[in-house]
């Protein structure tokens, strides 16, 4: 018996760090004004697959599937496209809608460090906001939550429109810009050599071949420098990407977002805007997190692409975050009280009293039967236990426990109300 491949079990040390991040991102979505939302993760194969949806890259990677009744179904690869399926079924939504969801997706893909087929997805979404605003924002909560992690992290960012403007100024066809993107951003996995040989296999002219490998070894210095020797700085990619380098510099995030012009992300829904985190040290090679604008699919999937629903999105890799904080010191989180019932006859005293104390969010460990009272007290001090609450016949005959206070070395007989404040108050 084993696991499938790609997929893992999650207790202990490790699941209390996940717990710790989830509620750092549930913490900060909630702080800038996003709504929770659960969606499906069984979805119509049809959607899943949709022209408008991943591309023909995830396809390959998509867990597919028939019920007794013969659908087609697929499991969610995202969170996005079943986040568009809720704005598009629900008509009455009011916009602005700002929306996060935490999930598990799937993924037949290859596995390695920090990439499962089956993980868990942060995401955060606004749709109905149609300029720069939006992303901005949402770079910005990607920023803050990296720094509360503390996980150094820079933000790299293009605008697809403007890498399809740059492509069709060095002559590259229409149908062949996406492939182009999709090689170009994978500049750092494969090198230049790697993307020359991809581009020798995609019906381009040499001399096309040959200019854009040159342009990937031209020097990145300034935004407005990269524009104007590509002959885009007039065109609507470069006016978008140029509105929101300004808001990035306004707040403070330019040491942190770097502009990088072969940046496309694999996923075809994407039309202008979009952004990858990484870990800032390179150690850590893998993707901490992406997103960007993806202004069609909704108007698309409601078959009125004629409907504006401007939305940009970000997710954040847990599996990822994961790998890098594993390395890290973490404590376990420890009981604030230990009930030790002496005697067979103390277990429903003391569950009574356990119970008192949980209803008032106080954690609680009630020791098994049979451990000497000895190996039970060195344990607490050992874990850090301050409270330790004692009961023995003489206790519950007389509505009582014995309650110890580790730190000050005292005890005190009170009834269980009476130790549940002293808890409480204790500084």
């Amino acid at each position: 018996m084993q696991n499938v491949k790609g997929t893992y079990d999650f207790f202990g040390k490790e699941q209390a760090i996940r717990r710790k991040v989830e509620a750092t991102l549930r913490q900060l979505f909630e702080a800038y004004d996003f709504d929770e939302m659960s969606s499906t993760i069984l979805n119509e194969l049809d959607l899943l697959a949709s022209k408008y949806a991943g591309g023909d890259e995830i396809l390959k990677e998509m867990y597919q599937l028939t019920d007794q009744g013969e659908r087609k179904l697929g499991l969610r690869y995202d969170l996005t496209i079943p986040f568009a399926k809720v704005v598009a079924l629900n008509p009455g939504i009011e916009f602005p809608y700002k929306r996060y969801e935490i999930g598990k997706v799937f993924r037949d893909g290859p596995v390695k460090k920090g990439r499962l087929r089956e993980f868990l997805q942060c995401d955060a979404d606004v749709v109905g906001i149609a300029g720069p605003q939006a992303e901005a924002e949402l770079m910005q909560l990607a920023a803050e939550a990296f720094r509360r992690l503390e996980i150094p992290a820079v933000i790299r960012w293009n605008n697809r429109k403007l890498l399809g403007e740059t492509l069709e100024y060095l002559g590259v066809p229409t149908e062949l810009r996406s492939s182009v993107m999709l090689t170009l951003d994978k500049l750092d996995k494969i090198g230049r050599d790697g993307v020359l040989r991809e581009l020798a296999g995609k019906e381009l002219s040499a001399s096309v071949a040959e200019s854009i490998v040159r342009l990937t070894e031209a020097p990145v210095d300034t935004f407005e420098d990269w524009v104007t020797s590509c002959g885009v700085e007039n065109d609507e990619g470069a006016n978008e990407a140029r509105a929101l380098a300004g808001l990035l510099e306004r707040l403070g995030l330019d040491s942190v977002c770097r502009f990088d012009p072969f940046l496309a992300r694999g996923l075809s829904f994407y039309t202008g805007t979009v952004y990858e985190i990484f870990d800032a040290s390179g150690r850590f090679t893998s993707s901490l997190g992406g997103g960007g604008r993806y202004d069609n699919i909704i108007g698309q999937l409601v078959e009125r692409p004629d409907i504006a629903y401007p939305t940009v999105g970000l997710s954040f890799g847990m599996e990822s975050i994961m790998a890098m904080l594993a390395e890290r010191e973490t404590q376990m989180p420890q009981p604030q009280v230990l009930i030790v019932p002496i005697g067979e006859d103390m277990i429903a005293p003391a569950l009574e009293t356990a119970a008192l104390l949980r209803a008032d969010g106080i954690r609680t460990s009630v020791e098994p039967i049979g451990r000497k009272l000895k190996k039970s007290l060195a344990s607490a001090s050992v874990r850090g236990i301050r409270w330790v609450v004692l009961i023995g016949e003489n206790e519950a005959a007389a509505g009582q426990v014995q309650l110890k206070d580790m730190t000050k070395k005292s005890e005190q007989l009170l009834i269980p109300a009476e130790a549940l404040e002293r808890i409480k108050g204790a500084d």
